[in-house]
């Protein structure tokens, strides 16, 4: 990292202090980790993601869902970690278990806790810090541990962190939460495989399929990522609305273009075919008109 980046960072760190000193607080726990609060509502959004992703990809450079949160009047806890832990740090259950033992989270009135992979996963885990709280994850990792989990083949660089200790086994966590909504792809094998560890009369899943793990980045191309978590914080989405915002990936090109790579995958001339002429009754595509050539001389060879 060279040094005008590693100043940027500080001043950067420095704005976001101001901001939780003049509107709730701001936290360094321990090298890694970073809460913001801003108090604004009776409503409490908690937020999980990596600190760097949101230094360098958002342009406001603040949590996930500030300028979403602050629109509605809610307040929000920003958790951001400085690399790839999975929060599977002391400093960080220290700050749970404070918040909690001080009663920090019985001053709202709803509380949400929220991420999407490593998270979701940090989501779920912490939500046990405030029973009754709703929990919305997308692709959520139930744990990394060798010994639970020695089916997961990626994030090797967390593989030697510690799940066993307390906010170690996520859907152990989330016991004690009003709802958890969680949001997977089926045909994902290791994104389905943690989405089973999930049990219990609170969880409600949402099959996202063909999305693979990067489900919020396609609701946010579809144009249905807000209504979607604005639903699930209300406790309101159904099954057939979900579906129905769904339909518009039917319409989007990464969609399109992937759905054709599994399909050439599997090797289906017909169904290639098929799905070539659907799309290539919307649009043009130069990419689709070739495949489906192919599979049309496949056939008839």
């Amino acid at each position: 990292m060279d040094a005008e980046t590693t100043h940027t960072k500080s001043d950067w760190r420095q704005s976001l202090r101001a901001i939780g000193d003049a509107r709730g607080f701001y936290e360094e726990l321990g090298p890694k980790h970073t809460a913001l609060y801003v108090e604004n509502g009776d409503t409490l959004i908690v937020t999980f993601e990596n600190l760097d992703h949101v230094f360098e990809n958002s342009d406001e450079k603040m949590p996930w869902g500030f300028d979403f949160v602050e629109k509605r009047g809610w307040s929000m806890l920003g958790m951001m970690a400085h690399d790839w832990t999975w929060y599977r740090d002391e400093a960080v259950y220290e700050f749970f278990d404070r918040l909690r033992d001080e009663g920090f989270f019985d001053g709202f009135k709803r509380v949400v806790f929220y991420g999407a992979s490593m998270g979701g996963y940090a989501a779920a885990a912490f939500s046990a810090a405030c029973p009754g709280a709703t929990v919305v994850v997308i692709s959520p990792q139930a744990t990394l541990s060798r010994e639970d989990a020695s089916w997961e083949t990626r994030y090797r660089k967390a593989w030697k962190r510690d799940f066993s200790t307390r906010y170690g086994f996520a859907p152990a966590m989330t016991g004690t939460a009003e709802k958890v909504f969680l949001f997977y792809d089926p045909l994902s094998p290791l994104d389905a495989m943690h989405a089973a560890l999930f049990r219990g009369k609170n969880v409600v899943k949402f099959k996202c399929r063909y999305f693979g793990h990067r489900i919020a980045s396609m609701w946010t191309r579809i144009g249905v990522l807000k209504p979607i978590v604005e639903q699930s914080i209300a406790g309101t989405l159904t099954e057939p609305d979900f579906y129905k915002m769904l339909r518009g990936r039917r319409e989007d090109t990464r969609f399109q273009r992937e759905m054709l790579e599994r399909l050439e995958k599997k090797g289906r001339p017909w169904l290639i075919a098929t799905y070539c002429e659907a799309v290539l009754a919307r649009r043009g595509g130069p990419k689709f008109r070739k495949a489906m050539r192919v599979a049309h001389k496949k056939m008839s060879g």
